[in-house]
């Protein structure tokens, strides 16, 4: 069997390992437009069974002709605007395909047409969205009514290395993460629809303190719209008292975002400087990358924390599930790409070993088995923590 890795960034080099090293597949083709730095990267580990490939995948003939030449399963961590692109081209030549993003109406429409071929199109399917979603999936199975579903994902320096300014460094894109600090959120609060605005994300009245075991106390603000969230695992939200989506960060950080989402740096939209138009986010992140970057020896936290309350056999119950993984200095991966590509690799074998049996376009809380998800997490030394009591 041959599996083919499309982007050999971050993820992708986390992906490329976990597949290599598996011994799954009799051939790993790993493609990217820096083909040399994936060259360098496979000679460096000793990679027995990958060959490189260089790509263009904004090329539509480039990107179809290597899909089609015989992969089991395509594994994307390409930018989410070429999702359908590879999707199309997978199911075209009878391959499975498994994404980290989320699912985009043209992979929706190309459902049925992967379920006659017997194919699996699983999107979603890293650290958040992804991990989370599989938690989610298990706990509102577990309750006979939910009305509580809280989720948090983070990515910031371990205590040891957050001493930078705003005690965060950069484990992903700097870029992303500014886009995701001006979008708003969606929220249940005592049953009633909350909405908040790009630009108040990080007021005082959105914003709460966590603790989590091993780090320490968190605030976590609002991103996204949790009332979608619950449709998509298949929960009633008119029956749902309390539900948000939040980030994770060290305390100050939304004192610190606050100010700058006021002063207009995060806006859409470019602001002329010598008659050249600057886009602001880019900016602010091409200036901030450099000052928050890690250095050797220092590593990152990926924090996942799902909460989900309700009635069970007529009794108030509140599950919470937690995962914190960190830097493995060994092989160099980051926890966050770590979370993501093996994620995604752990994706496609359920898939090529039946583990994950459903074809079509599959959604994680519903068609990837729990069990099967944390059995190889813990192969690989990520441990989920569970616990539950009573209230909700």
């Amino acid at each position: 069997m041959r599996a083919l890795v499309l982007g050999v960034g971050m993820q992708g080099r986390a992906a490329l390992h976990d597949l290599a090293t598996g011994g799954l597949f009799g051939e790993v083709v790993a493609a990217d437009r820096d083909v040399a730095a994936v060259a360098a990267e496979v000679r460096a580990r000793g990679y027995s069974t990958v060959s490189c490939r260089g790509l263009d995948a904004t090329d539509p003939s480039a990107l179809d002709r290597l899909v089609g030449e015989g992969f089991t399963v395509v594994v994307d961590l390409l930018p989410a605007d070429l999702m359908g692109a590879v999707a199309t081209a997978a199911v075209r030549h009878g391959a499975h395909v498994v994404h980290t993003m989320y699912v985009r109406p043209d992979l929706r429409a190309l459902g049925p047409e992967a379920e006659a071929k017997g194919l699996a199109i699983l999107p979603e399917f890293g650290m958040d969205p992804g991990i989370d979603l599989v938690m989610l999936g298990e706990a509102v199975r577990g309750l006979d009514e939910v009305t509580e579903v809280l989720s948090y994902g983070s990515g910031i320096p371990e205590p040891a290395a957050a001493e930078a300014p705003l005690r965060y460094k950069v484990s992903w894109s700097l870029e992303g993460m500014l886009r995701s600090y001006h979008r708003g959120a969606r929220l249940l609060r005592s049953g009633a629809v909350v909405e908040i605005a790009p630009d108040a994300q990080f007021e005082p009245e959105h914003v709460h303190e966590v603790e989590v075991p091993g780090v320490g106390t968190l605030e976590a603000f609002p991103n996204g719209d949790a009332i979608r969230f619950l449709e998509e695992i298949g929960v009633d939200p008119s029956r749902v008292r309390d539900a948000g989506r939040y980030t994770l960060r060290y305390p100050g950080h939304c004192d610190f975002w606050r100010v700058v989402v006021r002063l207009g740096l995060l806006d859409d939209g470019p602001v002329a400087v010598d008659g050249l138009a600057v886009d602001r986010r880019r900016f602010l992140a091409a200036a901030l990358a450099p000052r928050l970057a890690y250095r050797e020896g220092e590593r990152d936290l990926a924090i996942l924390r799902v909460v989900v309350g309700g009635t069970r056999g007529g009794r108030a119950r509140r599950v919470t599930y937690d995962l914190v993984d960190r830097k493995d200095l060994a092989s160099g991966l980051s926890a966050m790409s770590r979370l993501t590509g093996f994620t995604a690799s752990i994706g496609a074998q359920l898939i090529v070993r039946g583990e994950i049996a459903g074809r079509g376009l599959l959604a994680p809380a519903k068609d990837v088995p729990y069990a099967a998800l944390v059995r190889e997490l813990g192969r690989r030394g990520i441990s989920l923590a569970v616990a539950e009591a009573a209230g909700g």
